[in-house]
């Protein structure tokens, strides 16, 4: 089973020490060996990278570290194969165009037999790879243009309405846990999860931690401050960063929320919106 991971903060950062936990699960700790990937959000666009082999001795990661990419929203997903090849084309996160935004969705679970749905025409979007984590993705994303293809900024309540009604549906094809975002929200559903080392279901399938940083005397976040690992870019803002972390499984040793089976959030900006 796969693992999902995502950050939403007030200020860019880089969620080094996050990454480097999630990441030895990719592997090391655990089996997700099959791939992983991670989008770091600019505006409406995305830097993805992603690969089709473990995620705790990529050379991609260590080029990210050294470079120190940073984001106020970071979605990243590591893999464990169970339908579709061990491909690129079948590495999470996929991302589509709509809107002139970038939207960028990863699962966990299977959706057994999602691909004959037969309300799920693929006219617009259409799978690249052979995973019904892809052909939920595209469905997902029909349903949305009804509503971007007429307003370059739809009400977030109408995209609420889309999301919740594709997360009730995905939930009786099998394990729904998906992290979804818009460039503008991100929006995380929690089902339950399936241990991959004795094949059990487990619950919850996501968790939630907040972390807050003030701002300093002058008004600024000092360069280099550190929150629990993530890394602050120095600002000229006086706004205090506030981050957001949801992971399928906790990646410290902080107060992590266990989110129930079913429950939707959404993030924007390092705050809890919905």
């Amino acid at each position: 089973m796969c693992e999902l991971f995502t950050m939403s903060s007030t200020l860019p950062t880089e969620a080094s020490f996050s990454l480097d936990e999630f990441s030895r699960h990719g592997g090391l700790t655990d089996l997700h060996k099959d791939g992983w990937g991670i989008a770091y959000y600019d505006k409406n666009d995305a830097r993805i990278i992603k690969e089709a082999s473990s995620a705790s001795d990529s050379p991609y990661l260590r080029f990210i570290k050294d470079h120190s990419i940073q984001s106020k929203l970071i979605i990243s997903h590591i893999r464990l194969a169970t339908k579709g090849e061990v491909s690129v084309r079948n590495t999470q996160p996929f991302s589509r165009e709509l809107g002139g935004k970038l939207h960028v969705f990863a699962h966990n679970g299977d959706l057994d037999d999602f691909s004959k749905l037969n309300d799920a025409p693929f006219t617009r979007f259409k799978p690249i790879g052979n995973t019904d984590s892809e052909y939920a993705f595209c469905y997902l994303m029909q349903r949305m243009a009804m509503i971007w293809d007429q307003d370059q900024s739809p009400e977030l309540a109408q995209r609420m309405a889309i999301v919740e009604a594709f997360a009730n549906k995905i939930r009786t094809f099998g394990i729904a846990n998906f992290i979804y975002s818009d460039s503008e929200y991100v929006y995380i559903h929690s089902h339950k999860r399936i241990s991959s080392k004795d094949n059990t279901s487990v619950l919850p399938g996501l968790h939630i931690v907040c972390r807050s940083c003030p701002a300093n005397k002058t008004g600024e976040v000092t360069e280099n401050a550190d929150i629990n690992g993530l890394t602050l870019k120095k600002s000229d803002s006086a706004l205090a960063q506030k981050v957001i972390l949801a992971a399928s499984v906790p990646l410290s040793d902080e107060s992590w929320q266990a989110l129930e089976p079913g429950e939707i959030k959404v993030f924007q900006d390092g705050k809890i919106i919905i």
